[in-house]
């Protein structure tokens, strides 16, 4: 491997508990095999069209993806006829998507921002702001996690959305890990899971079976009600969590939840 390939956690990676760590964790070889990870044409179908009915019944035109990644949801609202400008805290990843975007025709608008100073590379509001792929939980302070969420607040219309999610971390912490990757990471060929697991680290573990490559990424364990709390906390008015894009579930079985935040006032019926 070489340099740009070989990610760096020091001698004690469980200690490795810093939110500016992820653009070294998110390192070329890494990037370059995320795809497989995902697998585009198995995500689209096993999430179908969620996120695009969530926006089209909120009227929503233009989104912000704070969390481009290879551009997978960029590239699917697009197509689905939003304005997209895609942003992300990794370099790497905005060039992957970008590649990605330019070989289904479109010129994806990117821009690398850090959330906790979004406003400063950001500008103008937005009708939605999705931030997706279990990226929130690079966050490993509190400080960062409502300074995040501050500028996504910001950043939206007065009738704006925010869309975000994070895996079930009730349920690993609390039951134990049994994810089928039904939803999030199809790919046949990677195995993932958590290495460890504690109230401050989940380290997980992947396994590219191609080329017998092993990567990383440490994350921050946020338990679902914690996550809605700060949100209340920031402002969002109306939050509705789904798991694994359903509605009803028990707390233990979703391998992933989805906070739909809106910022609009209600007044009480």
């Amino acid at each position: 491997m070489s340099a740009m390939n070989e990610q760096d956690f020091g001698a004690d990676p469980t200690k490795v508990r810093d939110t500016d760590h992820y653009t070294e964790e998110y390192v070329d070889g890494f990037v370059d095999k995320w795809d497989d990870l995902i697998d585009w044409d198995s995500r689209a179908q096993s999430e179908g069209d969620f996120f695009i009915q969530e926006l089209k019944k909120r009227g929503a035109k233009r989104v912000l993806d704070v969390a481009t990644g290879t551009g997978f949801h960029s590239v699917r609202l697009r197509e689905a006829g939003f304005e997209v400008v895609s942003a992300d805290g990794s370099a790497e990843m905005l060039a992957k998507a970008f590649e990605n975007g330019r070989k289904r025709g479109h010129i994806l608008r990117t821009v690398q921002v850090d959330w906790r100073w979004l406003n400063q590379d950001i500008h103008g509001h937005y009708d939605a702001i999705i931030c997706l792929g279990n990226s929130f939980t690079h966050l490993f302070n509190e400080r960062d996690r409502r300074k995040a969420l501050a500028e996504f607040y910001s950043a939206l219309r007065h009738d704006g959305v925010l869309i975000l999610d994070q895996r079930n971390y009730d349920g690993i912490l609390d039951v134990g890990y049994g994810s089928s990757h039904t939803y999030y990471y199809c790919g046949d060929s990677v195995s993932v899971y958590p290495e460890h697991v504690d109230d401050g680290l989940a380290r997980f573990r992947y396994d590219f079976q191609d080329d017998g490559s092993t990567y990383y990424l440490n994350m921050f364990p946020l338990r679902k009600e914690y996550t809605r709390r700060l949100m209340h906390e920031v402002g969002f008015q109306q939050i509705e969590t789904y798991g694994d894009f359903e509605e009803t579930y028990r707390d233990e079985d979703p391998d992933f939840f989805i906070h739909v935040a809106e910022k609009a006032y209600r007044e009480e019926e």
